[in-house]
């Protein structure tokens, strides 16, 4: 990321095709805590503060960037609504599956017998459905069901700020 060799937009595009893949390999299964939204934020702003580098000052003096500066480089993408996002698209997909297949099964599976002492971890489809809440959806079963209304669904969670 620190090379001389390659410029700002080759940088960005191996943040997006490679680094980011790899961070979230399997994020449609993640139940996220607000631990790990944070950590994953570090994660980024980190990556992004090597890749932009140092910003001058109008005195002539280095400072290494902010938060709000590098969310205005990019466009406001964060890596925690690109997971949500898909989360959310896999609850679409999950959503129009027979009813028959496991995917399906599991998801709506509600476990049985005594269940130890303490809160209860949050479920992936409550934590899921949360997220859609947030977002203002409402009716949205019925409109997962359908693949247009579903894809429309993803993409309106990966521009929303409140994610």
């Amino acid at each position: 990321m620190k090379s001389s060799a390659l410029n700002l937009t080759s940088n960005l595009k191996i943040f997006k095709s490679l680094i980011r893949p790899v961070v979230t390999n399997g994020c449609e299964a993640w139940t996220i805590t607000t631990g790990d939204e944070h950590c994953l934020r570090i994660f980024e702003c980190r990556i992004l503060r090597k890749i932009f580098g140092p910003m001058q000052n109008e005195d002539g003096s280095w400072r290494i960037r902010m938060n709000y500066e590098l969310k205005e480089l990019r466009a406001n993408a964060d890596i925690v609504i690109f997971i949500k996002s898909i989360r959310i698209a896999r609850l679409g997909h999950v959503m129009q599956i027979d009813e028959k297949r496991t995917p399906k099964r599991v998801s709506e599976w509600k476990p049985i017998g005594r269940r130890i002492r303490g809160r209860s971890r949050k479920r992936w489809v409550e934590d899921v459905e949360e997220d859609i809440q947030r977002m203002g959806m409402r009716g949205w079963e019925k409109l997962c069901k359908e693949r247009a209304e579903g894809k429309r669904i993803t993409e309106k969670a990966k521009t929303h700020s409140g994610l």
